[in-house]
């Protein structure tokens, strides 16, 4: 296995804190488990892409609670929260924003869209048509919006957390795949088990069930910001690189698939690993991370070629086997996946 340099952190790293960031990390994690009752691995998902700087993209079947996890994430958080419905009829400009004429001073006011906030929720995204889901395209990579040649800077931290129903369900549509690209990680929470159902169904009859608007912050968003930065120092082994190159090439060479990874998937695939190592209280990352942050954060970039949807195998499940074939550099050929050797 590959031998990590550093400790874990110590005390004097955290001078400035109120309480250790760890505490406050898993705090938000309570806050909006108690929420969406049973899916601490979705929550803790979310946070580990919001920490690491990345959208997410809640894809299930309607009334699984996207909508309330997004809620909760961004109430949990702190900071301005902003819905936006998509729907077939709506506009770029609904999402950005444009001018108005302002008779007062006899000119044109550039009036700010619902993007202009740090926490957005984009509900059914894939309702809308795909001029106007383009319109986040700028957004989600630059964190800024251009809107009649100027271009304007969104709030920091900025975060976009989107919902869509299946492609199958009427009046959907495609996301592109340069937008697909831009999420860090898509996400199912899948039904309720039945005892959590249960629970939930008790918390509605008691009157005792949670608003997620009503959550209080568990941090500030200058906290947050904070947290991101040292998640990003978090440190990473040179063959833990190496193998998130021979991954991405690997996919690009697979007769199996449509197409490969791009770069900015490897970039996220890497965040999205120190994010995870931060929250466990690490300061460098392990195999472990990777394997953890694989699937969510690669999976939705990738299609499989014809003859493999021909054969009922999906771009997952070439990315899982890719994952057990590529040999981790250093690793003597051992590797940790899920809690197996392989």
């Amino acid at each position: 296995m590959i031998a990590p340099k550093f400790n874990d952190m110590p005390e004097r790293e955290e001078h400035g804190w109120p309480e250790p960031p760890q505490v406050l990390l898993g705090r938000w994690i309570h806050r909006v488990e108690n929420v969406l009752l049973g899916k601490r691995e979705t929550v803790k998902l979310t946070l580990t892409a919001m920490l690491a700087g990345g959208h997410v993209l809640l894809e299930d079947m309607p009334g699984v609670g996207k909508t309330i996890l997004a809620q909760a994430s961004a109430r949990a958080l702190g900071g301005e929260f902003k819905r936006i419905q998509f729907t077939s009829d709506m506009l770029p400009a609904d999402v950005v924003g444009g001018g108005i004429w302002d008779a007062r001073i006899g000119e044109l006011v550039f009036r700010p869209g619902p993007i202009m906030a740090n926490i957005v929720l984009a509900d059914e995204i894939n309702r809308a048509a795909p001029r106007t889901q383009s319109a986040l395209l700028e957004a989600m990579e630059e964190r800024r919006i251009s809107v009649d040649g100027e271009t304007r800077k969104l709030p920091e931290p900025f975060l976009l957390i989107a919902t869509q129903n299946p492609l199958n369900y009427e009046g959907t549509n495609l996301l592109p795949e340069a937008q697909l690209d831009r999420f860090m990680m898509r996400l199912s929470i899948g039904y309720p088990t039945q005892a959590d159902e249960i629970r939930l169904l008790e918390q509605y009859a008691s009157g005792r069930r949670v608003d997620p608007l009503q959550l209080r912050p568990a941090m500030m968003p200058n906290e947050w910001l904070r947290m991101q930065r040292e998640a990003l120092l978090g440190h990473v082994d040179p063959a833990l690189l190496e193998y998130i190159v021979n991954v991405a090439d690997a996919t690009r060479r697979s007769s199996e698939l449509a197409y490969g990874l791009s770069p900015r998937a490897g970039r996220d695939w890497l965040r999205a690993s120190q994010a995870r190592a931060y929250i466990e209280g690490r300061r460098y990352v392990l195999p472990d991370d990777l394997f953890a942050t694989a699937t969510p954060v690669l999976a939705h970039r990738l299609e499989g070629s014809t003859g493999m949807r021909g054969a009922g195998k999906s771009a997952e499940t070439v990315l899982a086997r890719l994952l057990r074939d590529v040999k981790l550099p250093g690793s003597s050929g051992y590797a940790s996946v899920g809690g197996r050797a392989r």
